[in-house]
């Protein structure tokens, strides 16, 4: 992950609410152990009318050319919008990875599943929460228009270019986001008390020592 403060890119929006992790990236795709790679793979099952497996590119692939990230228009798209409670269901982190690798550097939706919403700081993807009509007011501008949006991490500040919203998002977790931290990034912040720690406990209790 890279260090940013902003998001500027095409919205692409999914009008469904109760979109669950498996159909972000089906069951199929968890087999790989690797943490890249997924991008090809997302939404699955609504980009393509036959079934996928593993190493197969979007070449050998049939494309339901009527989902709106097989549209030319979206094919890049960096910004997702959609409506409630997207990312529920199992705890899957596949299914960041997919939205991650495609290129989704944001998720703007009214709710998110819990689990799937700490995922996202972890890899890099920010999730977004707006209040209901605030998605409409969204919809409304950005729905077939693909048109960019811009969000400035620092500030908490969308703006759509006819006006500017703003959201709220843990300073801790939006952190990651932009400083590109990961779990053990975090840890390494307190690299020095962590150290001061392991000094002055091996000199209380030398024996747990003894054989290292």
């Amino acid at each position: 992950m890279t260090n940013i403060n902003s998001i500027k890119g095409i919205v692409a929006s999914i009008d469904r609410d109760n979109i669950d992790t498996d159909q972000i990236i089906p069951t199929e795709y968890l087999k790989s152990i690797k943490k890249f790679g997924f991008g090809e793979y997302l939404f699955d099952g609504w980009r393509f009318h036959d079934q996928g497996k593993l190493g197969m590119s979007i070449d050998q692939r049939d494309l339901n050319h009527d989902f709106i990230l097989n549209k030319e228009t979206y094919a890049n798209s960096s910004v997702l919008l959609t409506r409630d409670n997207f990312g529920c269901g199992s705890s899957r982190e596949h299914a960041v990875w997919a939205l991650r690798d495609f290129g989704i550097k944001a998720v703007i939706a009214s709710s998110f599943g819990d689990i799937f919403y700490n995922n996202c700081f972890k890899n890099g993807v920010l999730p977004i929460v707006l209040n209901k009509d605030q998605i409409q007011d969204l919809f409304l501008q950005y729905e077939n228009s693909g048109s960019d949006m811009a969000i400035n991490l620092e500030t908490k500040l969308i703006d759509t270019g006819n006006n500017q919203i703003s959201f709220n998002v843990d300073d801790n977790l939006l952190e990651r986001i932009i400083y590109g931290l990961d779990d053990v990034d975090i840890t390494l912040k307190h690299k020095d008390l962590i150290k001061r720690f392991e000094e002055e406990r091996m000199k209380a209790k030398p024996w747990i020592f003894a054989h290292d």
